[in-house]
């Protein structure tokens, strides 16, 4: 979907905290968010190593080990990118990449034992945080219809439903006054949403793990 078709709210959601930022999670542990790079790349890949197949969708986190660290690279070499840490060990981890046409898709995946205690959402908001300190304007996500927790959150942040598929639902945030016109909702036409009538057939069985992501 194109900048032509793909809308941005008119306003900007809020000002979101920048890492670096330490909490305690739901389980009593504590958690440290901070801005990553390629120099994290091997504790980020040990962290995707270890993800369970139910996790995974779209094909995204790859599987094989040499194909996540070609993924990573991309990543951190092309995006921004927050980390969650318990001790010494990436839980989380969190990416802003370009999309070619003014915007930056995200991602944001959380390891299954760190799932459902508050990790996934300050490590979305403090990397929108990011996003904005570094200068993003606007920001699109996809994620599984079903997952409906998920949706949920991306909502309470401040997230809007404009587009989706058989299986995926796509969503949109402006995070700075307009100055891109890429970015424009003037420019945006609103896609006829899909009116297939298994949208709400599904129960909400989704964690704050949920990934959101086409970049692999």
């Amino acid at each position: 979907m194109t900048p032509a078709t793909r809308p941005y709210p008119d306003a900007p959601a809020g000002e979101f905290e920048s890492p670096p930022i330490d909490f305690t999670d739901g389980e009593n542990r504590e958690i440290e968010i901070r801005a990553s790079g390629m120099d994290e790349k091997e504790a980020i890949a040990a962290m995707y190593d270890a993800f369970d197949q139910e996790d995974r969708a779209q094909g995204i986190p790859p599987a094989n080990e040499s194909r996540i660290r070609e993924w990573l690279d991309k990543l951190l070499d092309e995006g921004l990118n927050v980390v969650a840490r318990h001790d010494a060990d990436v839980v989380g981890h969190s990416t802003l990449v370009p999309d070619g046409e003014g915007a930056y898709e995200l991602a944001i995946f959380v390891l299954q034992a760190y799932q459902g205690a508050g990790i996934g959402r300050v490590l979305l908001t403090s990397m929108l945080g990011y996003g904005q300190a570094q200068g993003v304007e606007c920001v699109w996500l996809s994620v599984e219809r079903w997952n409906r927790r998920a949706i949920a959150l991306y909502e309470s942040i401040g997230f809007e439903n404009y587009g989706r598929e058989r299986f995926e639902q796509e969503m949109s945030i402006r995070l700075l006054e307009e100055g891109d016109p890429d970015c424009d909702p003037a420019s945006a036409s609103t896609p006829d949403p899909d009116s297939d009538s298994d949208s709400d057939s599904n129960p909400d069985s989704a964690s704050d793990s949920d990934h959101t992501d086409r970049t692999g």
